[in-house]
């Protein structure tokens, strides 16, 4: 019976490229120019796990401190797992895209459950966690494990479409697929860790976006876009749609000493995070008008509305919010609304908003 014919066997590495002194050359060029980064001084792979879902789409100088202090509250699997959800999410405030925070502790309660607080070491058992994804499976399994398994992102993309001098749009599935299947055949026997991490550094520090560091390349002799002085218009990357705009009015009520907060639903955007109430524009009413009647029908509170604070802008991937706010006084009303309450500023602390709401936060004294 013939073998099952793999459908990406056809992607080759061209005949021209030198994969062993690329290798070998790439990981020199890591072991005395690597940043010391705070994940880096273990192999342990609940850190190596953590790290890597706090950088998606996340900048490194960012994530450095909200690092230290993650692990300093939740040291260990376990330490995730049963810690309240609300601190975890406080933790993670101000990093964005929370379902990340969520899904982290989800996977951790897993490995509790089902792998002994031992993050698993095999591309179909870690698969399974909620989370993990092609490119942080292949890092963790490299990086702690030594694994040969490929992590490919934005950054390894533009390196090896640069490297292959290759025009494939890094924005469709199916490139990355080509791409890790690639990127396989280059990882050097027991090595795959480091040369993982060396890929990833020489597109963060070296291989930019818009100004490819090629003098100082490592890897210069081997890169076929540089060759035929094309380095600059790859990769190819489709354009993503603009962030749909959402005009919202958000109201800051007080009353004495105490703020009115909200709890998000438990699905959707910034599910379960709290925030000031809000409701979408609607252009057939004055804005205080509409704020006014929202805030007695959905709290049961009735205000005066006082003036207009500075108004606050947020982009998400898929939209952007455009807040008007608004600082309103209590006056009547008993508040109505489960999932909502009044907090002074120490309690404030003890809860998670999102970005957009801490800056209005900062704009309020109580």
């Amino acid at each position: 019976m013939a073998a099952k014919k793999n459908k990406y066997e056809q992607f080759k590495l061209p005949e021209e490229f030198h994969v062993f002194g690329f290798a070998e050359d790439l990981l020199a060029w890591y072991h005395s120019q690597k940043r010391d980064l705070p994940w880096r001084i273990n192999r342990d792979p609940y850190r190596i796990w953590v790290s890597e879902i706090m950088l998606q789409q996340t900048r490194v100088e960012t994530v450095k401190p909200y690092f230290h202090n993650f692990m300093d509250k939740f040291p260990t699997v376990n330490d995730l797992a049963v810690a309240p959800e609300e601190e975890v999410l406080k933790a993670w405030e101000g990093l964005g895209y929370y379902s990340r925070a969520r899904n982290l502790q989800a996977a951790a309660r897993e490995i509790q459950a089902s792998y002994g607080g031992q993050v698993p070491d095999t591309p179909e058992e870690i698969s399974k966690l909620k989370g993990i994804g092609p490119y942080t499976a292949g890092a963790i399994l490299s990086i702690a494990y030594e694994k040969p398994e490929p992590a490919v992102d934005g950054n390894v993309m533009r390196v090896f479409s640069r490297l292959l001098l290759m025009d494939d749009d890094i924005a469709k599935p199916a490139t990355r697929i080509k791409f890790e299947h690639l990127v396989r055949q280059t990882i050097p026997v027991g090595r795959a860790g480091d040369f993982n991490q060396a890929l990833m550094e020489l597109g963060a520090t070296v291989c930019l976006p818009r100004t490819p560091q090629c003098l100082t390349c490592p890897v210069f002799d081997y890169c076929l876009a540089r060759r035929e002085g094309v380095q600059e218009e790859l990769p190819v990357k489709g354009k993503a749609k603009p962030p749909r705009q959402v005009n919202l009015l958000v109201a800051a009520v007080i009353k004495d000493d105490q703020l009115l907060i909200n709890k998000r639903p438990s699905k959707g955007l910034l599910a379960r995070m709290w925030e000031l109430p809000m409701v979408e524009v609607d252009e057939k009413l004055w804005a205080e008008e509409q704020l006014s009647q929202f805030l007695l029908d959905s709290y049961g509170v009735d205000v005066e509305i006082l003036n207009q604070l500075p108004s606050v802008q947020h982009t998400f991937s898929h939209l952007q919010w455009q807040l008007d706010v608004y600082l309103c006084a209590y006056k009547d009303g008993a508040l109505e609304n489960e999932t909502a309450k009044f907090a002074t500023r120490t309690q404030l602390q003890e809860y998670a908003f999102p970005v957009a709401h801490n800056k209005i936060l900062q704009s309020i004294a109580l």
